[in-house]
């Protein structure tokens, strides 16, 4: 990670450094500049989710661009992974997302799309990073007609979602079938439902009156129980969860139960597996994947190619393997053969793709792939000391993993985007991988005394 970039762009709370109006003005400032030495005629897209900060950046970081010569067009609120398509359809250098994604209201986040749809390169976000601190950023400016200029796009969310509906078959409709969706009242509220309805859904919609504090607040991916109980109350089909920027998707079986982004992983593999459409006949996830996930893989005669901790390695991984498969368990999933990047919408298209062509309830499908019992717990850390550094937290590390050996998994990480500390075990036994996490997190909690 860099100095403000994390895994996914630069994240914190709104209003305090870097996701301050200063700041954003000058990370607009750099990025402008990148681009301009790079393109002839650079336009750069914002987009942005529904937090009530986003106004307030997108205005800061339009002044910047502006500011060093660029033209800027707004989308207003839109999915990322829209964002990252209209970057490429409308021929834009970059493609520039305001958004801390499932984060609360008061967060934000700064996530860059290239010309390609694909995230910013290592290098090139150092770059940026250098030239923010640079104290010549601000020199010789244009002024008069060489000032960039900014205007809003109208229709961005009926474009993002004619394409859509393009990727789902044409000779099939959702006609017939019961879905709920939650909007988490995120960046999805307006695109998710019409495509939906417009495929012929009976729909019923949940978390689409964003009022700039309650995106994500007890609603979507997140937070599913209220999904949950309107899947039995409706007795629908499915239930579809998206994040606060849509890039990711948990979704509920007709019977009420959570299908995560490894049974979604599993379903769709096992289908494209069948139909010759899944390249090189391997899936890309990381290391948080339920080894339930690859048991079931293997049992397809598909390999598992196993990543770090985020969407970017996903896809990196994807596009280095030339694979059109991949994502995580948390919901981001990529199907590279039309996306760059995760999309929850479109991950819920592929999965009712494969319930319509195998005539079978999400219920049924999921049994492709048994998951082993899972722990995963999380601790809010003051400082990100490596494990080996702290004595008591490794000694129970190592132990844990003597214990599990090869029927089970340890996995004790930072996250890349808050100041959290993840401890993950996997095992035959809950109630032994449940203690053991205990302990971990309680020696991490001690540790943060010292």
């Amino acid at each position: 990670m860099g100095k403000y970039f994390g895994t996914d762009g630069i994240r914190g709370k709104a209003n305090v450094a870097p996701m301050s109006p200063d700041f954003v003005l000058r990370l607009g400032q750099a990025i402008g500049l990148h681009f301009r030495n790079a393109y002839p005629h650079p336009k750069i897209l914002i987009g942005k989710d529904t937090r009530r900060s986003g106004y307030m950046l997108e205005q800061a970081l339009s002044a910047g661009i502006c500011s060093v010569g660029v033209n800027v067009q707004f989308l207003g609120p839109l999915p990322t992974p829209g964002i990252a398509y209209l970057t490429r359809g409308m021929r834009a250098c970059a493609g520039i997302v305001i958004s801390a994604s499932h984060n609360p209201f008061d967060d934000n986040g700064i996530k860059i799309f290239s010309d390609n749809g694909f995230k910013l390169p290592d290098e090139i976000e150092t770059k940026l990073e250098n030239m923010v601190d640079d104290n010549d950023l601000q020199n010789d400016l244009p002024v008069g007609m060489d000032i960039g200029s900014a205007k809003r796009i109208d229709d961005a969310v009926g474009q993002y979602a004619v394409f859509l509906k393009e990727q789902f078959p044409k000779y099939l409709t959702l006609d017939g079938l019961r879905i709920v969706v939650d909007c988490a009242n995120g960046a999805a509220y307006k695109v998710a439902p019409k495509v939906f309805e417009e495929l012929g859904a009976e729909l019923f919609v949940l978390g689409n009156q964003p009022d700039g504090k309650n995106i994500n607040y007890r609603c979507g991916a997140l937070h599913p129980q209220n999904l949950i109980e309107k899947v039995r109350l409706y007795k629908a089909d499915i239930g579809i969860g998206l994040d606060g920027d849509a890039d990711r998707l948990i979704v509920v079986d007709n019977q009420g139960e959570i299908v995560d982004g490894d049974q979604i992983l599993a379903i769709c593999a096992q289908h494209m597996h069948s139909e010759g459409k899944l390249r090189k006949a391997t899936v890309v996830s990381t290391v948080m994947s339920n080894m339930g996930l690859e048991i079931a893989l293997q049992n397809m005669g598909v390999k598992l190619q196993r990543t770090k901790v985020g969407d970017r390695y996903v896809v990196d991984e994807m596009r280095k393997g030339g694979y059109n498969l991949g994502g995580e368990q948390s919901g981001h999933l990529v199907f590279a053969d039309c996306s760059t990047t995760g999309d929850g919408i479109l991950a819920a298209l592929h999965l009712l793709e494969v319930m319509l062509l195998k005539q079978k309830t999400l219920a049924e499908l999921k049994s492709c792939m048994e998951l082993l019992p899972q722990v995963l717990k999380n601790i809010h850390v003051l400082h990100k000391k490596p494990f080996e550094n702290l004595p008591e937290v490794h000694k129970l590390i190592t132990a844990a993993e003597a214990k599990l050996g090869s029927r089970g998994r340890v996995l004790v990480r930072y996250s890349g985007t808050e100041n959290l500390a993840r401890v993950m075990l996997e095992g035959e036994d809950h109630t032994q991988i449940e203690s053991m996490a205990g302990e971990i997190i309680n020696a991490l909690e001690r540790a943060q005394k010292l």
